[in-house]
């Protein structure tokens, strides 16, 4: 039982009608232009001639994606992603229609339960995907398609890049949708959600349905509320009780098990139990009292007001009612007779302190960051490192960004509104959510007449952990801070756990694609705890309150032994010990240097200001070095993506592999990242475990620099942002599988001394003053080993023994006698043959053994020195190497020793002494053609280039200082 029951009933091919296919660009072009009604209390835009949808995002992460394509689980195939999202939208603009994404935005505590279930689901796909190919080493099936790791921001981003409307939800986020869609006259809703079925939208089409067709038609099918309530013979009010009773989040089904054993619910068969299920409780519903009697219709279902559960259904009912068109006016307090606020767009926050001084003549309508030359500068950033890209021609970026918008009263009317990717017609619905949101959406949740229509979870809302330490405070946010955020959070154009954070000091962090039973890493949100504390500390303004902190102690007004204030935030993270069962207190953690405070990161208009973001970013990162901020070794677009890789490295505990470092750097260079085509038609022979969880962990890294960067004010711009510039999940498996085969850099390059040069740089400045430590590369397990007794090592690993020897004392080796090979012939015809048995040792005779006895051309295994576990050379790659070091074979021996000398002798009497014998030349491809490997050298820093190649991002400036107040690198000579 459960309200989704209703949306499977409105999905069943029993009901005659209630699922229609429909094509979206032929009902564009039969609307017709209609003024609705105008009312003086509520503005009210006209619908015009477009068809206006509203698209829950929530309900069609996969569709917006691009579909199942099989390489999700790879870590992101994004510029597929943002061709397909081109390719709708141009097909919605030519078909005349206006969409609005809504992405949820909010932290329902009454839904706690919902989202542990979702999670729960979550990990038990992801489990079956990681087992999956960790036995078929293919890529999963459709059907357990899991988001890729930071979807919801590349989405957000690529949407705004392509002018489309783009919002989150705050509070509720089911009734904010339909709430927006019925204030702003929008047509109809895409979703797939039993709720919006309950509220009774104008048009309901399915959003899991939605299909791009190759003949540019947009498909999908429509749900026909009108069937519904024919065919179950009820009203719409009936609908909202029906919904009621089959169970939701405010009052769960295992609280109605009586009511359903009385109507027999409980005993119907499992083959279309869902449709029985809604057809028997519609006609227990259909001779109930109407809604508006609710102490009667309480008493019809329990028998008693005073019943329990008689709270929660009351709450359940006008939950439902408040969504629906009749429920929406009637509960709707019009915004023109509420007062004027300046208070953060109906969060609830009594205790903001008053603005300080100095910051009163900032402007805080927007970022400072966020200017017209900034954005016109990274604008054509962009398109210079788009410019070999297929899916550059994005008109609704440069349009908007180039042309300025008429003037209103807006609180986001400057230099931040113009520029945050949509269309102004779509800006202004933007900004509904700012105008209306402590008025129709506040009210229609908590009306007078329902002023506690939203509980509070009854089970984990209660389950914290009890703060140990009596030192932490409740931080205070300035109320132009809030503001800006509510604002922002509400535009899409912030990541929304800043808004929880700053609101709620609490964080909900989902569950990824790593596998639980086999630890190589630590968990993922382990690794960015001390990221997270350091933005906490941000934006709580931590060093300045411990500033004032000291202050106080030297004035003498607090006593010298007080503590230091702390402040904590409430993070529900998923571990064995504790299942989402309560929040974790995780401080926040200052940065090593004097942070301005929030206010003047965000609105600081200096250049002072600007470079203080910056470094505030690089802080949080563990990348605040010189060598990060110069552009010839980092391009800008690939700053994102130089940090956190850095930030892994930098960890305690060694996490990456020399040559998985490597293959990130070399697939981003690779100039086929941007070529959706190419790398459709690129086939994974091998998906590993370890590259799903390595993808998985540098998109959660890019999710954390991209919350880090809206934290310190915005210093890079969020076009420098998008994860499409620098990271293809299938591209980076292609590179990790040949980077562990390979026998240098240059074979991963393709022979492309150019790019080496630039993944030299960037590794470079990547590793700049860390102790890099990488992790140690496990050695191949030995297949037909016998059992050994305990305490032994394995045959392959035990030193090599000295022979015994006739000829005297001394341990030499002796070579064994070659043995002739031999032909099988029968009946005078052969059939066999066999060559000479030479054994496995090498052509190094009469050597002697060191003391450990090893020879001299072997380690002690793969991660212990250059020879592998069987004795045989490996180099960095994985692969075996050439020369000295090579694998050992059969020796040789001289044939014709004396015509062989002779011949020398006469050689030397020729006139062509000098020259030498024709053969092959071993040549390295350039961007400007084959140039002979002699002609190419090593640098002092260690990256290789050729003569007489001219490349631009060599030239270095050594004056280069760093960012902020960063120090500089000075040389100190040893004593």
């Amino acid at each position: 039982m459960g309200v989704n029951d209703l949306q499977k009933y409105l999905e069943s091919p029993n009901l005659e009608g209630g699922a229609v296919s429909v094509d979206l660009l032929k009902i564009a072009r039969n609307v017709t232009q209609r003024q609705q009604p105008h009312n003086a209390n509520r503005k009210i835009r006209p619908i015009g001639n477009k068809l206006k949808l509203i698209v829950d995002a929530e309900n069609c992460l996969d569709r917006l994606y691009g579909g199942y394509f099989s390489d999700w689980a790879c870590g992101g195939q994004w510029n597929r992603m943002v061709q397909f999202l081109s390719l709708l939208t141009r097909a919605i603009e030519r078909g005349n229609i206006e969409l609005a994404v809504v992405f949820n935005g909010t932290i329902e505590q009454c839904r706690m339960n919902e989202w542990v279930a979702e999670q729960a689901n979550i990990r038990q796909r992801v489990g079956m995907v990681l087992k999956h190919i960790n036995t078929k080493a293919t890529p999963p099936p459709k059907i357990w398609w899991t988001p890729p790791t930071c979807l919801r921001s590349a989405l957000r981003m690529a949407l705004r890049h392509l002018g489309v409307t783009v919002m989150c939800t705050m509070d509720d986020h089911h009734q904010e949708v339909i709430a927006y869609c019925r204030e702003y006259g929008f047509h109809g809703l895409l979703a797939d959600d039993a709720e919006y079925a309950a509220f009774d939208p104008p048009r309901y089409f399915s959003s899991e349905n939605l299909k791009l067709t190759y003949k540019g038609s947009i498909e999908t099918k429509e749900y026909m509320i009108g069937e519904l309530t024919k065919s179950l013979k009820l009203t719409q009010e009936q609908v909202c009780i029906m919904a009621a009773l089959l169970g939701n989040f405010l009052l769960p089904e295992s609280e109605l098990q009586d009511l359903y054993k009385k109507l027999g619910l409980v005993k119907v068969p499992a083959e279309n139990s869902a449709e029985n299920h809604v057809k028997k409780l519609a006609d227990y519903v259909r001779n109930l009292p109407s809604p508006s009697n609710m102490d009667a219709l309480v008493i019809s279902v329990f028998g008693s007001l005073e019943d329990r559960r008689a709270s929660k259904f009351r709450q359940s009912v006008q939950y439902y009612l408040n969504g629906t068109a009749s429920g929406f006016l009637k509960y709707c307090t019009p915004p023109i007779n509420s007062k004027p606020k300046k208070t953060t767009g109906g969060l609830p926050n009594e205790n903001i302190p008053i603005t300080k001084s100095e910051d009163l003549d900032l402007d805080t309508s927007g970022f400072a960051s966020e200017t017209t030359e900034q954005e016109q500068e990274s604008l054509q950033n962009y398109r210079l490192a788009t410019a070999n890209s297929i899916i550059t021609d994005f008109e609704g970026l440069d349009v908007n960004l180039l042309k300025s918008t008429s003037s209103d009263d807006s609180p986001l009317s400057s230099d931040s509104s113009r520029f945050n990717g949509v269309s102004n017609g779509s800006l202004s619905s933007a900004k509904s959510l700012a105008g209306s949101s402590s008025g129709a959406r506040v009210n229609l949740l908590v009306g007078s007449n329902n002023s506690n229509s939203i509980p509070p979870s009854p089970k984990h809302n209660q389950a914290m952990r009890q703060p140990v330490n009596t030192n932490l405070v409740t931080p205070s946010v300035s109320p132009d801070v809030l503001r800006t955020a509510s604002l922002r959070h509400q535009k899409g154009l912030m990541a929304p756990m800043i808004l929880h954070v700053l609101s709620t000091q609490e964080v909900r962090l989902p569950c990824l694609m790593e596998d639980e039973s086999n630890r190589e890493f630590p968990p993922i949100h382990d690794i960015y705890q001390s990221l997270r504390q350091r933005v906490y500390a941000v934006l709580f303004n931590l060093h300045h309150l411990r500033y004032v902190h000291g202050k106080k102690k030297e004035s003498g007004e607090i006593p010298e032994n007080a503590p230091q204030p702390d402040i904590a935030v409430k993070e529900w993270i998923y571990g064995r010990s504790n299942p989402y069962q309560y929040a974790e207190e995780v401080k926040a953690e200052p940065l090593p240097w004097a942070v301005p405070t929030l206010q003047r990161l965000w609105f600081g208009p200096s250049v002072d200001d600007k470079r203080r973001r910056m470094r505030a970013l690089l802080s949080c990162l563990n990348s605040d070095t010189p060598l990060i901020l110069n552009t010839a070794y980092v391009p800008q677009h690939m700053l994102i993506m130089a940090c956190v890789l850095r930030y892994i490295m930098s960890q305690d505990r060694p996490i990456m592999r020399r040559h998985e470092l490597d293959a990130f750097l070399c697939h981003a260079f690779n100039p086929n990242l941007m070529n959706p085509q190419y790398l459709q038609e690129l086939t994974l022979n091998v998906v590993t475990s370890r590259g799903v969880q390595l993808a998985a962990l540098f998109m959660k890294g890019v999710d954390m620099a991209l919350l880090a960067n809206d934290a310190c004010g915005a210093p890079l711009p969020w076009l420098m942002c998008c994860p499409w510039l620098y990271f293809d999940g299938k591209l980076f498996h292609y590179t990790l599988t040949r980077s562990a085969h390979a026998k240098n850099i240059l074979e991963v390059c393709e022979n492309y001394i150019e790019r080496v040069v630039k993944v030299e740089r960037m590794r470079k400045a990547i590793l700049e003053g860390l102790d890099v430590k990488f992790a140690k590369v496990p050695l191949p397990p030995f297949t037909g080993a016998p059992m050994l007794r305990q305490g032994l090592p394995p045959p392959h690993c035990l030193p090599t023994m000295n022979l015994p020897s006739n000829r005297g004392t001394t341990t030499l080796r002796q070579r064994p006698i070659p043995s002739r090979g031999g032909q099988l012939q029968v009946a005078g015809v052969v059939v066999g043959s066999w060559g000479a048995n030479y054994g496995y040792q090498t052509n190094m005779r009469q050597q002697i053994l060191p003391a450990g006895g090893f020879p001299p051309h072997q380690g002690r295994g793969r991660g212990g020195g250059p020879a592998g576990p069987m004795g045989v050379y490996q180099n960095n790659y994985g692969g075996r190497g050439r020369g000295q070091n090579r694998k050992p074979g059969p020796p040789t021996f001289p044939v014709n020793a004396r015509r062989n000398q002779a011949n020398k002798k006469r050689n030397t009497n020729k006139s062509n002494k000098g020259q030498k014998p024709p053969g092959l030349t071993l040549t390295v491809k350039t961007e400007s053609g084959d140039v002979p490997v002699n002609d190419v050298i090593l640098t002092e820093d260690g990256s290789a280039t050729s003569m007489g190649v001219k490349k631009e991002d060599c030239n270095i400036s050594t004056e280069h200082k760093g960012q902020g107040d960063a120090p500089c690198r000075v040389d100190v000579a040893s004593n």
